[in-house]
């Protein structure tokens, strides 16, 4: 039995993949293999097959491009107007995906000519998918003002500068260092480790790793890493 009278769509996901290299934040992109837009670049993405729903499609379409499993998702407002792709009428549901570039940049599947992009140096993509991305990187702005996603995108070990370069990337700001840390450090979502990063000072800094139990446990709770008037107004 069906609808009578009513018009089929096709319903696609895109996946927006963010990374962060211990400097610079950047955006996973593939150059497009087919008709329309053939070799552009354009975020991954597929269809919604008839036996999956849009987060199994989005986790589907993330590992053919990375291998990866478990990884941080987030759907963002659905892109529906009926013009946007010029072949069929697709309704677009973005999801933000945050990954550990360090970890997992080699198991990146060459077959899509992916490529990482700074931020600052994105090339035009196709259809309505440069709103996307500024889309999700307001509700990201939003998001990790409140709760620890960013670590998401941290190595395994990471130290407190690392940790404070990457929120200030986000915001374009300056984050003062004592209160940053104190703020960091009272979350007790860090494992101080044994060993120091000396790569920029004799002195070093000391690594921290994520306490995963306690993480997890305090990942939706309020934590307040920036100040509130870098936080973006009307993301949420």
């Amino acid at each position: 039995m069906k609808y009578s009278n009513q018009t089929r769509l096709l319903v696609a996901v895109d996946c927006i993949i963010f990374g962060f290299d211990g400097t610079d934040y950047k955006l996973l992109l593939i150059q497009r293999g087919f008709a329309p837009e053939r070799e552009k670049w354009s975020l991954m993405g597929g269809f919604i097959q008839p036996d999956e729903s849009a987060d199994k499609a989005a986790e589907r379409i993330l590992q053919q491009l990375t291998g990866l499993h478990d990884v941080y998702l987030e759907q963002i407002q659905a892109f529906s107007i009926p013009e946007r792709d010029p072949i069929e009428r697709v309704i677009a549901l973005p999801y933000v995906a945050l990954i550990d570039i360090e970890k997992y940049q080699t198991q990146i599947n060459d077959d899509f000519h992916a490529r990482w992009f700074t931020l600052k140096e994105l090339p035009n993509l196709i259809f309505d998918h440069n709103e996307m991305v500024e889309m999700a990187l307001n509700r990201l702005r939003y998001k990790a003002a409140f709760h620890p996603i960013l670590f998401e995108l941290l190595p395994e070990k990471f130290t407190l500068p690392q940790l404070q370069a990457m929120y200030e990337g986000l915001y374009d700001t300056k984050i003062d260092k004592r209160n940053f840390t104190r703020k960091v450090l009272s979350t007790k979502l860090l494992k101080k480790e044994k060993d120091k990063d000396k790569s920029s000072s004799k002195k070093g800094a000391f690594y921290y790793s994520l306490d995963e139990e306690h993480y997890k446990e305090n990942f939706t709770n309020i934590h307040n890493f920036i100040p509130k008037n870098e936080i973006p107004v009307g993301t949420e």
